[in-house]
C-alpha cells in the first residue's frame, strides 16, 4: 500500500538527492533514500554526512534521531512511496555524447514497482526529448511523470532550495499538482511550463554560466600572455559601470554539470555549437597553459610545484571533473615532482598548506577557498594565483 507521506528519492546519497531529502524530511515527509553506494549508505544511517554540504550534518542526525529519514539499497522500497525523485547522474561519453544508457536501464528495473498512484519526478539533468522517451518505459504502470530541475549550488543546498523558484513541468495535471505541492513544502514559488521548456532551463542556465567562465578566462589568458595585471583591469571594468558588473571571475570552470550539462546541450543541437566548443578549449586548455607559461621561464624538472586546492570549487571536499586534479595529473605525467594540499578534500598524499608553501618552489592556487586568501607567501616562491586571493604577493 502506498503512503501519501513517504518520499523515495533514486540516488538519494548523492550531492542532489541527499539535500533535497533532508529538507523534505525536515518539514515532515517520511523519507527513504535510494542508492548502491554502500559506504554512504552506512555514513547516512549513523548521522554523518558524506561530503561537504553546509548545514547538513545537523540536519542529518536530528532526522535520523527521529526516524523521518532512511537510506537503503533496496528499490522495492519505492512501492510504498507516493512520490519518487529520480536523481541520478546522467554523464557524457568519450566523444562528447549524453550516455543514458544506465539512465533508461533504471527506469525498466523500477516499472515493475509503479502503479497509477506514483509519482515520478525527474530531477537529473537530461536534454529535451528523454523525459519523453522515460515517459515511454513506465506509462502502461504509471503516467504520471515530472521534470523538475535542480538548480542548486553545491555546498549551498540548504540555503537556496527554499529561495529558488521551482521549474515544475508534467506530463498530465495530476503530474503537475502532486509534484508542486511536494515542492511547496520546501521553496516559495512554483513556476509551471512544459517539459520541453523544463529541461532546456537547466542545460540553458548552466551553459550560460559555462561560456561566461569562459570569457573571463580568455581575458585573463590575454593578459598574461601580454605581461598584464588580469585582476586591476577587471577591477576598474567593473568600477562604477553597471554595465561590466556581471563579468566573473577568472579560474579553474569545472565540476560534474557546466560542461556537462553544455556537452549536453551541443549534443541536441547535432553539435553545432561552436561558442561551446570555444569556450571548451578556453576553460579545459587553462591547465595546459599554466604549465606552458612556466616552462618558458624556468626547468620546472628542477622545481617542485606545489598545488593548493583539489575540489573544484571553494569551500567543498568534490574533486569530480575538477582541473585541479587534472592539472596535477598533467604535471606528474612530465615526471614534476609536485605537493598537493586541500582544506576539504581528503588524500594520502596530501600535505598541508603550510608545509606546502615551505617546500614548493613553484605555488598555485589551484581552488579558492578562503584559507588561501592573503597567504604570506615570500617572494622568493614562484606563484600562480589565477583566483587573485594572494595578488598582493606577486
Amino acid at each position: 500500500m502506498i503512503n501519501r507521506n513517504f518520499v523515495c528519492i533514486i540516488g538519494g546519497a548523492g550531492h542532489v538527492g541527499l539535500p533535497l531529502g533532508l529538507a523534505l524530511s525536515s518539514k515532515g515527509n517520511d523519507v527513504i533514500l535510494i542508492d548502491n553506494n554502500q559506504k554512504n549508505i552506512k555514513k547516512i544511517n549513523n548521522g554523518i554526512m558524506p561530503f561537504v554540504e553546509d548545514g547538513c550534518e545537523k540536519l542529518l542526525k536530528k532526522m535520523i534521531h527521529k526516524k523521518k529519514i532512511l537510506a537503503s539499497n533496496q528499490l522495492e522500497k519505492v512501492s510504498k512511496c507516493k512520490y519518487i525523485i529520480v536523481c541520478i547522474g546522467t554523464p557524457i561519453n568519450d566523444r562528447f555524447k549524453p550516455d543514458l544508457k544506465n539512465f533508461f536501464n533504471f527506469f525498466y528495473s523500477i516499472k515493475k514497482y509503479l502503479n497509477k498512484n506514483h509519482v515520478v519526478i525527474i530531477r537529473s539533468s537530461i536534454y529535451p526529448g528523454v523525459s519523453n522517451r522515460i515517459f515511454n518505459i513506465i506509462k502502461n504502470r504509471c503516467k504520471n511523470l515530472s521534470y523538475c530541475p535542480e538548480r542548486i549550488a553545491q555546498g549551498k543546498s540548504l540555503l537556496e532550495l527554499p529561495k529558488l523558484s521551482q521549474i515544475i513541468s508534467g506530463k498530465n495535471t495530476k503530474a503537475r499538482v502532486e509534484s508542486g505541492k511536494i515542492f511547496k513544502k520546501v521553496c516559495k514559488k512554483i513556476i509551471y511550463t512544459n517539459i520541453i521548456e523544463a529541461e532546456l532551463i537547466k542545460l540553458f542556465s548552466n551553459a550560460y554560466r559555462y561560456i561566461n567562465f569562459s570569457i573571463a578566462n580568455q581575458f585573463y589568458l590575454i593578459c598574461k600572455k601580454q605581461g598584464l595585471d588580469f585582476f586591476k583591469i577587471r577591477n576598474l571594468m567593473k568600477d562604477n559601470y553597471k554595465r561590466n558588473t556581471n563579468i566573473p571571475m577568472a579560474g579553474f570552470t569545472a565540476g560534474p554539470c557546466l560542461l556537462k550539462d553544455t556537452m549536453q546541450l551541443s549534443s541536441f543541437n547535432n553539435h553545432k555549437f561552436p561558442l561551446f566548443h570555444s569556450a571548451m578549449y578556453i576553460n579545459e586548455g587553462l591547465p595546459q597553459f599554466i604549465i606552458n607559461t612556466l616552462k618558458e621561464k624556468y626547468n620546472l624538472k628542477k622545481k617542485v610545484v606545489g598545488v593548493l586546492g583539489l575540489s573544484f570549487k571553494a569551500e567543498n571536499d568534490d574533486i569530480r571533473d575538477s582541473l585541479s586534479i587534472k592539472l596535477l595529473k598533467k604535471l606528474k605525467s612530465k615526471k614534476i615532482r609536485t605537493l598537493q594540499s586541500d582544506e576539504y578534500y581528503r588524500d594520502e598524499k596530501n600535505v598541508d598548506k603550510n608545509t606546502l608553501i615551505k617546500k614548493s618552489d613553484i605555488i598555485i592556487i589551484a581552488t579558492p577557498h578562503k584559507a588561501y586568501k592573503n597567504l604570506k607567501i615570500s617572494k622568493t616562491k614562484i606563484l600562480v594565483d589565477i583566483w587573485g586571493l594572494a595578488k598582493k604577493y606577486q
